[in-house]
């Protein structure tokens, strides 16, 4: 039988929490399961807020079947579609965020991966951006190999973003066109380049509160500096368009498990979580969060960078 207490000095302490040790957390109250979280937070990570924007690089017409997706070209969702953003666009929004304090930005593509001249143009983008605007560089390009990967390394991104989405119990209910496995196969090669890995995922797509714990332990293996949490939002003409939303309890309550669970990463707010109140953004600052996607997302609103910095200080960041 094990305590929350127990745990969280466990936690405290420097060690890892054994899977059963994870799993129990879902018997604890959530009051005491949150500030739990927030003792951690406070106490293993630094009070700096990492912000990170994000282009849509490349949009729609993607061949994968990922249920929640609207640039998945099985599914009529009328997203934009279109092959490449323009250069001169990308290095305007990079300047933007760099003006306005944004750590990172990053070239978002649709696709199972980029590749041939489409990715040599982006690294192209990515190398200008690094050299002449000064702000940290990342890429989310799909299932990319080691000659990918290294090309972007080349043109000078340090971190590489390749969501694990959902628990591997879970992950083939809502895509059958690629695994989780080949996901960690494009990780663990980013790893071996020595780039740093952002992964996370989705919750909300109707999983149960155990396998939000299981996406959780199977992100050790992926071994990330930063999980996006996003929250579904659904979207109409997908398979989960009229899902019903999870309340901001079990958001609250997922962020706390993840902290607890991964004690010193970035976990980083992400897409869905606009329509929480300004309350439970504060409350999900406080138990985890300590960085995010700040501006707007890939085919849903995010919220301006003012806003975030705003929400960031009350929480006793610095962004």
């Amino acid at each position: 039988m094990y305590t929350l207490n127990s745990i969280k000095e466990k936690v405290l302490s420097g060690k890892q929490l054994s899977d059963d040790e994870a799993y129990a957390l879902l018997d604890f109250d959530s009051k005491e399961l949150r500030e739990a979280a927030s003792e951690v937070t406070s106490r293993m990570c630094a009070p700096v807020f990492d912000s990170c924007s994000i282009i849509n690089a490349r949009s729609g017409r993607c061949s994968e079947n990922c249920k929640w997706c609207a640039q998945s070209a099985h599914y009529n969702t009328k997203c934009d579609v279109y092959d490449m953003v323009e250069h001169a666009e990308c290095m305007r929004v990079a300047r933007y965020n760099h003006e306005r304090g944004v750590k990172r930005f990053s070239l978002v593509a649709s696709g199972k991966k980029v590749s041939g001249d489409a990715l040599k143009t982006m690294c192209r983008i990515l190398d200008d951006v690094h050299r002449n605007v000064g702000i940290e560089v990342c890429a989310s390009m799909g299932l990319l190999d080691r000659d990918g990967l290294r090309q972007l390394k080349e043109a000078g991104v340090n971190r590489y973003h390749c969501n694990l989405e959902t628990a591997p119990s879970y992950f083939r209910h809502l895509c059958t066109t690629h695994t989780i496995e080949d996901k960690l196969a494009t990780i663990e090669a980013a790893h071996e380049l020595g780039m740093e890995v952002c992964s996370g995922g989705i919750i909300g797509m109707g999983e149960t509160p155990r396998q939000r714990i299981e996406f959780a332990l199977t992100l050790r293996k992926a071994r990330p500096v930063s999980i996006p949490v996003n929250v579904l939002s659904p979207i109409k003409g997908t398979p989960l368009g009229e899902t019903t939303l999870i309340s901001e309890d079990e958001i609250l309550d997922t962020i706390a498990m993840i902290r607890l669970i991964h004690p010193a990463v970035q976990i980083r707010f992400a897409g869905g979580r606009a329509r929480m109140s300004r309350e439970a953004q504060r409350e999900a600052l406080r138990i985890g969060v300590n960085s995010g996607v700040v501006g707007d997302l890939l085919t849903t609103i995010g919220s301006t960078i003012d806003e975030d910095r705003q929400l960031a200080k009350e929480a006793g960041y610095d962004f």
